[in-house]
């Protein structure tokens, strides 16, 4: 197992909890605990009464597990957010964090799959206990699926020819592992492209095999029902994707169309949004690569869970 020293540095790490307007005695929920950072800066913000719960289904981030009596790890996927703060008897918080996609440490250990960088076997489970893994996604799906994956996830133009160049090799021998299956595609990795298109499939084939956009909707509508008015929720994206179900859920309370209106033209949204959007300072950057593509949305949820507003 790997210990907190390996993980690197949380990004966005003050403005993150800094959205979080802490109450020291309030209650907070960071879904994301990876490697402890923002754990760590919520619980130096919190005082002897405040707690802190912390979600993590990957094996290797349990090992972080923090040394504090305020403090509880829930060795769970997040879109169970709500089941397992009411077993701990908890039915609202404070605030909420969420920083999203994969961790630094995910990416450089080489078995889990994650990275472009190195060889492994196909798998991108970010639990180990889930059933369906890369290596099914590529060799079991159907050649509609793959096309599915390969375009609403990695938004690659050419998801049609991939899937089918998929089918064709795989009739032949499955592709087992991470080298295998950038040999089959060599021929839609041009050089000057090669690693932003390696990045958009193994995206995808990640964000199938974790379930990460139902995930994250199930997470941000559980999280509504769990703030406390004048709640905080505060989020990093990485891929426009995800930003784009936070900032629509953000705005609407929706995912999808607008809010219903009134005869006079209101509509009634739950959150109000807290600031702008906060992305990496370059000096951020430098220091942590990872950095570059985060997007951090902060959302508080209103008191009377609605507002009349006209647009």
């Amino acid at each position: 197992m790997t210990k907190l020293m390996e993980y690197h540095n949380p990004v966005l790490l003050k403005e993150t909890v800094d959205g979080l307007n802490i109450n020291p005695s309030g209650i907070y929920v960071d879904v994301t605990f990876g490697g402890g950072g923002h754990s760590k800066e919520i619980l130096s913000r919190l005082g002897p009464e405040g707690k802190l719960f912390g979600f993590d289904q990957d094996e290797d981030a349990w090992e972080n597990a923090l040394n504090d009596e305020r403090f509880t790890l829930i060795k769970e996927n997040f879109r169970f957010i709500k089941r397992f703060l009411r077993f701990h008897g908890i039915k609202q918080v404070d605030g909420i964090l969420a920083d999203l996609g994969v961790s630094s440490h995910q990416f450089d250990v080489p078995e889990r799959g994650f990275s472009t960088r190195f060889d492994a076997d196909l798998d991108m489970r970010m639990s180990k206990k889930n059933d369906l893994d890369a290596f099914k996604v590529i060799n079991e799906y159907d050649e509609a699926n793959l096309k599915r994956v390969f375009l609403d996830y990695g938004e690659l133009k050419a998801a049609p020819a991939i899937a089918k160049r998929i089918i064709e090799e795989r009739d032949y021998k499955a592709i087992e592992t991470t080298e295998e299956l950038k040999l089959v595609l060599s021929r839609f990795l041009p050089d000057q492209f090669k690693n932003k298109i390696l990045a958009q499939i193994y995206q995808a084939i990640r964000i199938e095999v974790n379930q990460e956009m139902e995930v994250l909707k199930e997470f941000l509508e559980q999280s509504l029902e769990i703030l406390k008015p004048e709640g905080r929720l505060s989020v990093i994206s990485y891929h426009s994707l995800e930003d784009r179900l936070v900032k629509r859920f953000m705005k609407n309370g929706l995912f999808e169309g607008e809010p219903e209106r009134d005869f006079f033209g209101n509509f009634s949204v739950p959150f109000k949004l807290v600031g702008k959007l906060i992305v990496p300072s370059e000096a951020e950057i430098k220091i942590n690569n990872r950095a570059r593509s985060a997007k951090l949305r902060i959302a508080e949820k209103r008191s009377d869970n609605s507002s009349n507003n006209k647009r």
